[in-house]
């Protein structure tokens, strides 16, 4: 009897920003490893999530999404980052947005034509398009571009059409065997996980420009008796800032902290203590030496 083959390899999913790369990611693990928002870049580091499944491993890597901008060393980072993965996967997954090709979506598959990495396209948010005829000329132009192995459309928001992509995914990986254990889902350390909670909550609860300003540093992780205590620092660049976050008597940070804690426990399967303080780091998201200290380290 013939040994069944095994397909394990890394898988790096790659876009511009906003168009459902940690969506996607969340949905094939059931799990909300990757935080999202409507607001584009709420993705800054890339995110590994290992799902084993009959017949191997696909070891997906969420990424920033790779944009236009470079006015910042945040911006300069962001784009470092995702570019990154295109010289140490087996797979680019590319995502688009149905029926919308931009210059930056024109900027990714021109890096992975760079590449020369085997991709495959998926047409994300398909689930919006009322005149289902008008993919196919899109479909069509975008077989023309590159060639892709296969191209996917699909709905990450419903979760529909993922196990056939996912079939796909783990076809085009080679031969080898399971890198992480079956129940193993994630390189990253739960600590990060409470940062990214946290600013989920800013991200989706204030205005466009505030979030780009946040970034969140744990200072205190600790496991008591079936009890995780948090102490986290919410660094802004200025002092308006800090007063928005704070909000009146303290009200919105109140709601921010709530609302992590319980996401928190809920990823966690554990209560939290969670206390929560604002500061101000005048212009961190230009400063490469601030970026370093508050974990984005360079790419």
């Amino acid at each position: 009897m013939s040994k069944q083959i095994n397909h394990c390899g890394y898988a790096a999913i790659v876009g511009r920003p906003n168009v459902g790369k940690s969506t996607l990611l969340n949905q094939i693990l059931g799990v909300r490893l990757a935080i999202t928002s409507h607001k584009a870049q709420t993705t800054r580091h890339s995110v590994l999530g290992v799902n084993s499944l009959e017949g191997g491993q696909i070891i997906y890597v969420d990424t920033p999404g790779i944009h236009q901008r470079s006015d910042n060393a945040m911006n300069r980072y962001l784009n470092r980052t995702a570019q990154s993965v295109l010289t140490g996967v087996d797979l680019l997954i590319f995502v688009v947005e149905a029926l919308r090709w931009t210059e930056e979506d024109e900027k990714v598959l021109g890096l992975i034509r760079e590449s020369e990495i085997p991709a495959i396209a998926v047409v994300n948010k398909v689930d919006l398009v009322k005149q289902k005829e008008a993919l196919l000329p899109y479909l069509s132009k975008l077989s023309s571009n590159h060639e892709f192995l296969e191209i996917v459309p699909l709905s990450a928001k419903k979760g529909k059409n993922l196990a056939a992509l996912e079939g796909m995914v783990l076809n085009a990986l080679p031969e080898a065997d399971n890198v992480y254990p079956d129940d193993q889902l994630t390189d990253r350390p739960e600590k990060f996980f409470a940062a990214e909670m946290i600013r989920e909550q800013i991200t989706r609860r204030y205005a466009k420009e505030l979030p780009y300003a946040v970034s969140v540093e744990i200072e205190r992780f600790e496991e008591q008796q079936g009890l995780y205590r948090i102490n986290a620092v919410i660094w802004v660049e200025k002092p308006g800032q800090k007063g928005i976050i704070i909000g009146k008597d303290g009200q919105a940070l109140k709601e921010v902290a709530v609302q992590a804690r319980k996401a928190m426990q809920s990823f966690f399967d554990c209560k939290v203590h969670l206390e929560l303080w604002v500061k101000v780091k005048k212009s961190w998201s230009s400063d490469e030496a601030a970026l370093v200290r508050l974990g984005y380290g360079e790419q």
